[in-house]
Formats: structure tokens, C-alpha cells, sequence
């Protein structure tokens, strides 16, 4: 059984116009999408901005409400679930988010953005084992523990993200949606910030869905590679397929976009 099982998932926003904001229309951003991810490995999903590839990720982790569809998470339909009862998956659920900066509390020193997540799940956690979590934490993702006292506006773009992948591994969640994670960095942090995720999946045996625009940046973390495009899959194959034989026009025009293979 696979770890995660998407079936038929559509989520569509509907757009009110006139007076009386009446339902005349929907965006169809994610479009009976269907698709599966193994335990311990990673599906890249590539395609333009716009095209539903990140709100299939908010859909996954019910930060946005799924129109129809099944969601399987470990055998389990999540959609149906209230807040309630989703709440324990969300320790198996994480996100890392695209803007490292925007998705840190400015107020919170790094201690209360990473131990957050602890409190909320680990409640009769005591202060000192919180702290010597994010310690380990900070540590696992490449920073110095006494980082922890000071702000996000005294980090890096790559060291903000790296805050936030430990503030994902907190609650050690099983799968994690890597939301274009690098989009936002440096092309000289781009690969870091990749290495350290993947040197965390052999150590930890997480299983990814990692979104991106580019397919260059999944090229080598992806075992699986899902292409998008206007709410659909167009394509669907191993990473080794995608990059050697694509069969969609779409995904030969993203291919021809990268420079080591237009």
C-alpha cells in the first residue's frame, strides 16, 4: 500500500460576480488528479505558476478545501475528516513552504517558531525538553543551537529555510510537502538546501512531494516525476523517463526551458 493515494481529486474556487455575487463560474485549479507516493521516496510535480501544482499540496494537507476526490493517507480518506480528528495526522503531515522569510513569525525568536509545533502536539512536553528538541533540531538541519534566541531578520534566505525544514521535522512527521522550497534562493543555496533533504530522507525515512517549476531542481531528488498543466497530469514517470524520453509537448517545452537540455 502506498503511503499516499490520490484519487480523482478536484479542487475548484468558484467566482461570484454582479450584485448579488452569484456563482458563475469556477477556477478549476486542480482537475481529477490522481497519482500515488511510495513510503521513503520522493514525487517531484512540476509545471508552470498557475497550473494547481501547489494547492494539490494544500489540498493534501487540508489547507485548502478538496471539491471531490479522495485523499488516502496510510489507507485512511482524510477529506471527510473534521479538524478534530485530522489533528493527529497533522504530526504526520508537515509543509515547507516557498518563502522562507514570509512563513516565519518576525516576533518569534527561532526557539518559539520551532517549538511551536511541540507544544501544540506535545503539550506535557516540559520548557527544557522543548528546548533541548530545537536544539537537536537546529543542529540536524546544519545551524549552531545557540541560533535559537535570535530572529528570522538575522538569517540568511538559506538559513531561513533551513528554520523552516526544522520546524517541519519537529513533530517527526512521516511525509512532507516541499512546497518549491528553493524557488525563492539563491541558485548557489539551491543545491544545499536539496542535499540536506535528501541527506534527511535516508536519515529519517521521509517520503516527499516536492513541487517546483523547474524540472532542473527535481532532476536528481525526484524517484517519480508528475507533470502539470491547467489542473491536470499530462505526464506521469519515472524521473530517469521524464528526462530521457518525454512524451508530452508540455513537458518537452519545460525540458527545453532548462539550459543543460533545451
Amino acid at each position: 500500500m502506498p503511503l499516499l493515494e490520490v484519487k480523482n481529486l478536484r479542487t475548484w474556487f468558484p467566482v461570484r460576480t454582479g450584485l448579488f455575487r452569484r456563482h458563475t463560474d469556477d477556477i478549476r485549479a486542480v482537475d481529477d488528479v490522481s497519482f500515488t507516493v511510495e513510503e521513503g521516496t520522493t514525487v517531484g510535480l512540476v509545471g508552470e505558476s498557475g497550473s494547481g501544482k501547489s494547492t494539490i499540496g494544500k489540498t493534501l494537507l487540508k489547507l485548502a478545501a478538496a471539491t471531490s476526490g479522495e485523499v488516502f493517507f496510510g489507507g485512511r480518506d482524510v477529506l471527510p475528516l473534521s479538524e478534530s480528528e485530522f489533528r493527529p495526522l497533522r504530526r504526520e503531515m508537515q509543509m515547507i513552504f516557498q518563502d522562507p522569510f514570509s512563513s516565519l513569525n518576525p516576533r518569534h525568536s527561532i526557539l518559539q517558531i520551532v517549538g511551536e509545533a511541540l507544544e501544540i502536539h506535545f503539550p506535557q512536553m516540559k520548557a527544557a525538553e522543548r528546548r533541548e528538541r530545537v536544539a537537536q533540531l537546529l543542529g540536524q538541519v546544519g545551524l549552531k543551537p545557540e541560533m535559537m534566541s535570535r530572529y528570522p531578520h538575522e538569517f540568511s534566505g538559506g538559513q531561513r529555510q533551513r528554520i523552516g525544514i526544522a520546524r517541519a521535522l519537529a513533530v517527526k512527521p512521516r511525509f512532507i510537502v516541499c512546497d518549491e522550497p528553493v524557488s525563492a534562493l539563491d541558485v548557489s543555496v539551491q543545491a544545499q538546501i536539496v542535499n540536506l533533504l535528501q541527506d534527511l530522507q535516508a536519515e529519517l525515512g521521509l517520503t516527499y512531494l516536492f513541487i517546483a517549476h523547474d524540472l532542473a531542481v527535481v532532476e536528481h531528488i525526484s524517484d517519480h516525476v508528475l507533470v502539470m498543466y491547467r489542473g491536470k497530469i499530462v505526464e506521469s514517470a519515472p524521473a530517469e523517463a521524464i528526462y530521457e524520453n518525454p512524451q508530452h509537448e508540455y513537458t518537452r517545452k519545460l525540458l527545453a526551458a532548462v539550459p543543460a537540455f533545451g
